[in-house]
This record gives C-alpha cells, structure tokens and sequence, in this order.
C-alpha cells in the first residue's frame, strides 16, 4: 500500500484552458501526460475560465477544499459540482468551462486512458468500519474529509483530507473512520495483455 500525501506530488505549473497558471500536483511523478495510462492530480483554481482538454482521456473530478464550482459541460445540462455531489465522471475532451462559486477550490482528478482501461467510482459517507471484498486492479483510496484508518492484507495506513492510497494486488480491505469520513473508492480495471 502506497501513501500520497500533499508532499508526496510531483509539484509543476500548468496552464490552464483559461490562461491561468495553476499548481498542479502530479503522480505518478515520473510519468508526462503523454505516456501515462492512468494519474492522479491536484490543482489549486482560482479564477473562472474553460479547463484544458486531454484527448482519449476520461477523468473524474472532486473538490478537495472550496465551495465548489458551476460546470458547463459540452452536449450536458449544467452541474453544480460540490464535495457532496463529487465524484463526477466526464470525458475530458470535451468542452468545458467553470465558474467558481466563491473563491478558490482545490480539485482533485482521477485520468484514465479512454479505449485501454476503465475506472468505477464509489462514494462512501463512513462512521462505521466498512469492508471491501473481491477487490482487483489498481485501487485508490481517496481521504474527501475526515479520516480514516485503512488494513489490507497486513499492512495498515491511516489518511487524513485529502490524502490517497494506492493498492495494487489486494483481495480486500477494511476501512475504519477514525472521525466521520467521505472517501471515494476508485476501481482502476486494466486489461489483461
């Protein structure tokens, strides 16, 4: 089991579709957009303004730290996306746009090659341990608030906000709040060569 903590990013600046210049938090560190399959980042947005698109990408988005934001998003009717309504699962190629709605958000996103794998998203609100079964693939554990205290197999990590996990080969896993917690469990299924 991986821990990755807000040091843990490779931090870089990136501009976005709206000529801002953000900081982003990139992992894996070592890989570019060019030639991952899949990655989680984190930005600090604090201005209004279209995203960047990513071609063949589709991405999952959560706000971290913020009121939340008003997206407008190509051939969809507008969202407000807030941390009670995250995650939110759209091709990142597509046209879109936000308009913040009260200063600044932190937004998480989960990216994952479109056509060469696929990821599932669950929301879950825990203040009792909650147990996972059957589990494959890459999975994340992403800490939305609260905390928690994770076992899988014998090895055990605790996450605060805005922490993430990563378990790669886990049969299962026991998530226990260590204070009332919102986590979303990302499913990465890759396919077999």
């Amino acid at each position: 089991m991986k821990i990755l903590r807000a040091s843990s990013y490779k931090r870089m600046p990136w501009k976005n579709g709206g000529g801002e210049t953000v900081e982003i938090a990139v992992f894996p560190a070592t890989t570019s957009l060019a030639d991952f399959d899949w990655r989680v980042s984190m930005a600090t947005v604090a201005t209004d303004g279209p995203f960047s698109s990513f071609p063949g990408i589709d991405r999952t988005l959560s706000i971290l730290q913020g009121k939340g934001m008003r997206l407008m998003i190509e051939g969809r009717e507008p969202v407000l996306m807030t941390g009670g309504t995250a995650p939110l699962p759209f091709p990142a190629d597509v046209a879109t746009s936000a308009t913040l709605v009260d200063g600044p958000i932190v937004d998480l996103n989960v990216m994952t090659r479109r056509g060469r794998l696929t990821h599932s998203v669950q929301r879950l609100a825990l203040d009792h341990p909650h147990r996972a079964e059957n589990l494959g693939g890459t999975i994340l554990v992403l800490c939305h608030g609260g905390a928690v205290r994770l076992t899988a197999s014998d090895a055990t990590a605790d996450l605060a906000a805005g922490d993430t996990a990563v378990l790669t080969g886990a049969a299962s896993l026991t998530i226990e709040p260590t204070a009332s917690a919102v986590l979303f469990l990302i499913t990465i299924d890759e396919p077999a060569a």
